[in-house]
């Protein structure tokens, strides 16, 4: 009598060969990233301390941030840092009120110690100054401290690269109101401003939900605004050279300028970089409900794949136009929230988007070997 062949064992094989390619694929992941973080640390520990007066601009709000503050003091102290000064962000204080305070003060280097929305109001007055900007990442995000290459999860590290020489300058952006009388400034930022659906999903993110499962909440919110009306007005977008460029009748869900591209596992703007002088304009359409959404979503992943700006061959209600310019001026016919970093603004009909070129100087880990004296160098790219 003959033994029937079994497909069990076939499949227990197979299943095991995909465990251990996964399991190997992720051994490999770590001991890269185990590298690097060595690479890095040794090539912080090289660095020369910078014996200068400090400002720490604390966001008392971030979790664990009173025990931050009580770590930067042991380490300054440590490091033998003795003109140390904190100050910290409230309600009617915000980071760029700190900043210009730490600045009367005398500061040398101010340290933003908090989320990328202390860190752009911070560098919102650093910005021109020719001071330096250091970066203690406690917020939930951390984009900026992430396309600097700034450690996001080893608190000694980032202070070493505060407090020590190795620098680049950055291109600060900014967001103007044209339409309302009581601003003083443009609103810096330093990954991406935008107005419409951006704006609208990131104001309507619940804070506790933000809390739980960092910025994945605003997925949730996201979903909950995907049949928003649809945005309509004029932009002029003045390029690098000087000429300019209307599109009158615009119909979009978000207008986005972008001084950095890339956020966790995607990149919205693969083009943008933070130290050309120039802001990339995203303006992103959809139609046809759900259907055009998923086709945005994937017009997001060919980008994040190809690393090329712009819409998939294979959508078909989605869109994603990017131009790039030096400043973008917007008139809608109805008033729409815009938001810069993260942070939410009032709502506005009428705004206009700068670039400072090379205004910020940030301490930074990856630096070129022929740094000058100052500890400032040309711009690289990382």
């Amino acid at each position: 009598m003959g033994t029937m062949p079994s497909t069990v064992p076939a499949a227990v094989i197979v299943i095991a060969v995909i465990i251990g390619v996964l399991a190997i694929a992720a051994v490999a992941a770590l001991a890269v990233r185990a590298y690097r973080k060595r690479r890095l640390a040794e090539r912080i520990d090289r660095r020369d301390d910078d014996q200068v007066h400090y400002a720490f601009i604390v966001n008392p709000s971030k979790p664990q941030a009173k025990e931050r503050k009580a770590h930067i003091k042991q380490f300054c102290k440590a490091k033998g840092l003795t003109e140390v000064e904190f100050i910290e962000t409230r309600l009617d204080k915000d980071g760029r009120a700190c900043a210009l305070e730490a600045l009367r003060h005398g500061a040398d280097v101010v340290v933003a110690v908090g989320g990328d929305g202390t860190v752009r109001t911070v560098a919102s007055a650093v910005s021109g100054t020719g001071h330096a900007l250091g970066i203690i990442p406690i917020g939930t995000g951390n984009l900026f401290a992430r396309n600097m290459g700034i450690p996001v999860d080893d608190i000694d590290a980032a202070l070493s690269v505060a407090t020590s020489h190795g620098s680049r300058h950055v291109d600060m952006g900014r967001l103007t109101l044209l339409d309302d009388p009581t601003s003083d400034h443009g609103h810096a930022f330093l990954i991406i401003a935008g107005i419409g659906f951006d704006a609208l999903m990131i104001g309507d993110t619940d804070p506790e939900l933000k809390k739980n499962i960092s910025w994945l909440a605003y997925f949730v919110s996201g979903v909950k605004n995907l049949f928003a009306p649809k945005y309509r007005g004029s932009v002029t977008i003045t390029s690098a050279n000087g000429s300019t460029h209307t599109i009158n009748g615009l119909v979009f869900r978000t207008f986005m300028a972008g001084n950095c591209g890339e956020i966790p596992f995607f990149s919205l703007m693969p083009d943008a970089s933070y130290d050309d002088g120039i802001l990339d304009f995203e303006i992103i359409d959809t139609s046809g409900g759900v259907l055009g959404w998923a086709n945005l979503f994937g017009d997001v992943v060919h980008q994040t794949i190809t690393g090329k700006s712009g819409s998939s061959p294979l959508s078909v209600s989605s869109s994603i136009d990017n131009i790039q310019g030096v400043s973008a001026e917007i008139m809608l016919e109805k008033p729409a929230l815009a938001q810069v970093d993260g942070d939410m603004l009032p709502e506005t009909r009428h705004i206009r988007f700068d670039v400072e070129r090379q205004a910020l100087c940030v301490r930074v880990p990856e630096v070129e070997p022929d740094m000058s004296a100052t500890g400032v160098i040309p711009p690289i790219r990382v």
